[in-house]
């Protein structure tokens, strides 16, 4: 049985024509992934939002409060799946990381763990002069052989 575990929200952003950033090195790809899943972890573990908040891109803080993550992620924080794992794993990624014709960053892939995969899709833009998240996707499914 596939449990998803869907943490994404709408965002409509107004980031213009995609400027001329170029896409991060996996090193940073890599770290990019694991601090965001990570500190989303931690929120969903503690129910404090107020951290990832703050990592966030500024219209993304703008747009939603600590209290509207801790909404929006509830029924992945319900569950108190444990992401931790992945900090010793590589990332495996699906797709050539690319920024897109807004200039949003995607990075997407898995975490090859057990007993569950943890599968993610992630979007940065450029804001406070580094890239940071605008939308957070992650699914745990059971580990495919």
């Amino acid at each position: 049985m596939t449990m998803a575990l869907w943490a994404s929200t709408a965002l409509v952003l107004s980031c213009g024509a995609a400027s001329a950033q170029s896409v991060p090195d996996p090193t940073q790809q890599e770290i990019l992934v694991k601090t965001t899943i990570l500190t989303f972890n931690d929120a969903n573990l503690t129910g404090d939002y107020a951290v990832l908040h703050a990592k966030l891109a500024k219209p993304f803080r703008d747009q939603f409060s600590p209290d509207k993550l801790k909404d929006v992620f509830k029924s992945f924080s319900d569950q108190q799946v444990d992401l931790a794992g992945i900090v010793v794993k590589p990332i495996v990624p699906t797709g050539k990381a690319q920024i897109d014709k807004d200039g949003v960053l995607v990075l997407s892939g898995y975490f090859d763990t057990t007993p569950s995969r943890v599968s993610y899709q992630l979007k940065f833009i450029q804001s406070d002069l580094e890239w940071k998240a605008v939308g957070i996707h992650v699914d745990v499914d059971p580990a495919k052989k």
